[in-house]
């Protein structure tokens, strides 16, 4: 089976060159307070930036408060959105003519009300971005976790409808990415920025198999429990923890 590789290498200053996987990022803003480390996340995500619907206001709002001593004005004319993209329930007025007069891409989808801003943002990155290569793409969802708790689930939801695009679910402390039993998984553990744990879920089913190395105590038995949930360290050395199982949502 193919391994996966996976590395949280866009929450350091500067992307190593020999970096692998060599990915290109998408991000997409969700109305959700934003990590400290939003203004990195959008220098990496050179490709494509996006605010879903009430995301736009986070960014008005929030982005001045990364650079004090900066005129807001200053701060918001350099942070601007690539589209806005949502049913438009959540921006507020004077947000939507900011940005609107500034260029952004307003994509108003106010007759959808079947699926969640974020699932708008995920099929316009898929199907509306000719230029962008999808082979290594990984989007970057800031804001996506925190708040009320069906918000949470409805973007664990949008990870898993989309298994076959890499994603990121991002939050001041802690980050969430599907691993799909396709693959066997190598994760390339940032340690300056993350762990000392992890949390593994199996999502809709039994993980019938779930064997790991790298972990202070790796699992190597057959699980037939519905629904678990294991929080385990990571180990000093080596900082590569190996995953075969049959459907996961990792948590760090």
């Amino acid at each position: 089976m193919e391994v996966m590789s996976h590395s949280s290498a866009f929450l350091l200053p500067e992307i190593p060159a020999d970096h692998r996987p060599p990915l290109s990022y998408a991000l997409v803003v969700l109305n959700q307070n934003l990590p400290r480390f939003a203004p990195l996340l959008w220098r990496h995500a050179a490709n494509l930036r996006l605010c879903a619907d009430g995301g736009a206001n986070r960014v008005f709002d929030e982005f001045p408060l990364f650079f004090p001593l900066e005129d807001p004005s200053d701060v918001r004319n350099r942070y601007m959105p690539d589209v806005i993209k949502g049913d438009m329930d959540s921006i507020r007025t004077e947000v939507l003519d900011f940005y609107r007069s500034k260029g952004t891409e307003i994509l108003d989808e106010s007759h959808d009300q079947d699926t969640t801003d974020l699932h708008k943002c995920v099929v316009y990155i898929r199907d509306f971005t000719p230029d962008l290569d999808k082979s290594n793409l990984c989007i970057l969802v800031a804001g996506a976790l925190g708040g009320r708790f069906d918000h949470e689930m409805g973007n664990i939801n949008v990870l898993c409808r989309f298994s076959s695009i890499r994603m990121v679910l991002l939050s001041e402390d802690c980050l969430i990415q599907l691993l799909p039993k396709t693959h066997h998984h190598e994760i390339h553990i940032q340690s300056s920025v993350e762990g000392p744990h992890c949390g593994l879920i199996p999502i809709g089913m039994p993980s019938g198999r779930t064997t790991t190395t790298g972990l202070e105590w790796d699992l190597s038995k057959y699980f037939s429990v519905q629904l678990a949930l294991w929080v385990l360290p990571f180990i000093a050395q080596p900082l590569v923890m190996t995953l075969i199982f049959d459907l996961l949502v990792m948590i760090t």
